[in-house]
């Protein structure tokens, strides 16, 4: 599992000087969870990690970013083709979104 939003979290969360056991129970999860999502070991829900970014400060995208980077990620890491499949990816979201414009 790639883990560039847990090692992000974690980082930010020694940044302020912040325990594991307190931002787990700023976030109303169990310490174990937490560190988990940390060490890459265990998803986060998206609505956590919109409460880490308010807790921890940083703008939601930037972590929403590392989020789904981290789970597109696993998901193409074993194929031959998961360039070729990002990139056709790439231009589906293009295309939607200049739909919704």
């Amino acid at each position: 599992m790639n883990n560039q939003f847990g090692n992000k979290i974690r980082i930010l969360r020694e940044e302020h000087k912040m325990l594991l056991r307190q931002l787990a129970s700023l976030l109303d999860m169990d310490t174990a969870q937490l560190s988990k999502i940390e060490r890459g070991e265990r998803n986060a829900k998206k609505e956590t990690v919109l409460k880490m970014a308010k807790i921890l400060k940083v703008v939601p995208d930037e972590l929403v970013t590392l989020w789904l980077a981290d789970q597109i990620y696993d998901v193409v890491k074993d194929e031959n083709t998961a360039l070729k499949a990002m990139m056709v990816a790439k231009e589906s979201v293009k295309h939607s979104k200049k739909e919704k414009e």
